[in-house]
């Protein structure tokens, strides 16, 4: 299965000369999520050669307009494009009104459907299940309603030990049997254990979206030894009381919350336009995380 992860912007509430705000698409097998829609995204997917119309799902984790103002454009050059699929949008309730109300203001008339999917923010919720992944959403604490967003990849079964299986001659039914975890139990009512005719299954991979959100222990257990994470880092520790005023988080604070959740590599972006280099939000999360890198705009990560 193919998992990856393309930076389309890292900049916080306002773009710059030379970042944008909050978008990524995340690539699994033949599926495209776009995660957040901030001002500037289609032109983003035309500079890295992200098809408009590959897009099946979009999340949009809450309502500031770094996160979704991008999305009316997109949803026009979609339908311009001649896109007839269905679109499911994972969203809070106010952007369906919204989106239809600037619509109706502007004759705006799509030509493919558009199905939200209204986001709940009282716990943990799993919003989406498809054959290769579940998405699952976490509340964030910012200012308003906000989520964050855990993607898991579905891995089938356990796998069959063909040297130990094939002597057997097994009938359909047994196979699958075992790889659910059942054991054989021959003609002659001999029983062989599973885990002598079959391999454990490969760890599923696991991918998680924290945006804009105040240092919160909490996410920890919905985190923990999560293969990559991305995690917002608005301000450089210095203006920490800043960070905690408006809500967001400090690059230190990201590295401590990837190093007590465990997670393999962390990744951090939702930069204040303030920072023209980003290095020092970088050395500052590597203090206590070494294994951090920038969401680069335009990297995509090879994530499995």
């Amino acid at each position: 299965m193919s998992f990856e992860l393309t930076i389309l912007g890292n900049s916080s509430s306002t773009p710059t000369s030379r970042r944008h705000p909050s978008a990524q698409v995340l690539k699994i097998n033949n599926d495209f999520i776009l995660i957040d829609c901030g001002e500037g995204t289609q032109n983003q997917m035309l500079r890295y050669k992200i098809s408009h119309n590959k897009i099946r799902y979009i999340f949009i984790s809450h309502m500031h307009g770094d996160h979704f103002l991008g999305l009316p454009g997109l949803l026009c050059t979609m339908s311009v494009q001649g896109r007839i699929d269905d679109l499911d949008i994972y969203c809070p309730e106010e952007l369906e009104f919204l989106i239809n109300l600037q619509f109706s203001l502007s004759d705006v008339q799509l030509k493919f459907k558009v199905i939200y999917h209204k986001l709940q923010f009282d716990g943990v919720k799993e919003v989406l299940e498809t054959r290769d992944f579940r998405v699952t959403s976490v509340p964030l604490k910012h200012r308003i309603n906000c989520a964050g967003f855990l993607f898991v990849e579905r891995v089938y079964g356990r796998k069959i030990n063909k040297q130990e299986a094939d002597p057997l001659n097994l009938t359909q039914p047994e196979f699958e049997n075992l790889r659910n975890g059942g054991d054989y139990k021959g003609r002659d009512g001999k029983i062989i254990p599973n885990a002598k005719l079959t391999f454990d299954p490969r760890k599923s991979f696991r991918y998680a979206y924290i945006t804009d959100t105040i240092y919160d222990e909490e996410l920890i257990p919905h985190l923990e030894r999560f293969d990559l994470l991305y995690h917002e880092a608005t301000f450089a520790h210095d203006m920490v009381d800043r960070a905690k005023t408006t809500f967001h988080s400090t690059a230190l604070q990201a590295g401590k919350l990837a190093s007590r959740a465990k997670v393999m590599k962390l990744i951090i972006g939702h930069f204040s336009a303030r920072y023209q280099n980003l290095d020092e939000l970088l050395e500052e999360t590597k203090d206590v995380f070494p294994r951090a890198e920038i969401a680069e705009e335009g990297k995509t990560f090879k994530l499995r």
